[in-house]
């Protein structure tokens, strides 16, 4: 599988961009060997599971030119990159607790030559500033995330939705959310993508 999959569901990207998402597949498969961030049997997948499933958010919203978003948990780079590349005006801040894995992240940026994107090896609690939207792909449930992030957010909202959260997860929800006592809201995958790993995917929105 390649990256004509993202052209499928995003055709009005660039030649440059088309490029940039092109490479994901050399790169990571480079690095991977250096330092294993995704599963072997995974990289076969890279762009249905990793690039396509980040890409999830894109299609519940569209960033904005000069946004500032916040990718925490962000492991070998996933949401972020995908969307670093689909929204280059918009800022993107990827953290994660395990170095080895932002050094990988860093390294994929620079090579894709991604200029808005700034990868930091934290917690996401340690991080300054504040941002438009955190994006997270199922880093741990919603009432242990929420405190991670809830002082992390500017007041003033500019976009389509509110700023907030926009979670990548999986599966059966409804006890996670009730045990979270947030007010979501539920997109799911399958509207947008036809292929059976999207099933049971949804993007979980959170207003701040």
């Amino acid at each position: 599988m390649d990256a004509g999959l993202i052209n499928k569901y995003f055709p009005e990207i660039t030649s440059q961009q088309q490029e940039q998402f092109n490479q994901l597949s050399e790169l990571y498969n480079y690095w991977n060997q250096q330092i294993n961030v995704i599963s072997r049997k995974d990289m076969d997948s890279l762009y249905e599971r990793h690039v396509l499933h980040s890409l999830g958010i894109a299609k519940v919203m569209s960033f904005l030119p000069g946004e500032h978003v916040l990718d925490v948990g962000t492991g070998g780079g996933f949401p972020g990159v995908p969307l670093a590349i689909l929204y280059p005006e918009t800022d993107f801040h990827l953290v994660d607790s395990i170095g080895k894995k932002i050094k990988v992240v860093s390294e994929v940026a620079s090579a894709a030559g991604l200029k808005n994107l700034k990868a930091t090896h934290s917690r996401a609690e340690q991080i300054p500033g504040k941002f438009d939207f955190v994006v997270s792909r199922a880093v741990t449930q919603l009432k242990d995330f929420y405190p991670w992030v809830k002082g992390k957010f500017n007041k003033d909202s500019k976009n389509t939705l509110p700023n907030g959260i926009l979670y990548l997860k999986g599966g059966d929800l409804k006890q996670e959310i009730a045990e979270s006592g947030l007010a979501v809201q539920q997109y799911f995958l399958k509207n947008y993508f036809e292929e059976e790993f999207f099933e049971t995917k949804q993007v979980i929105y959170v207003k701040i």
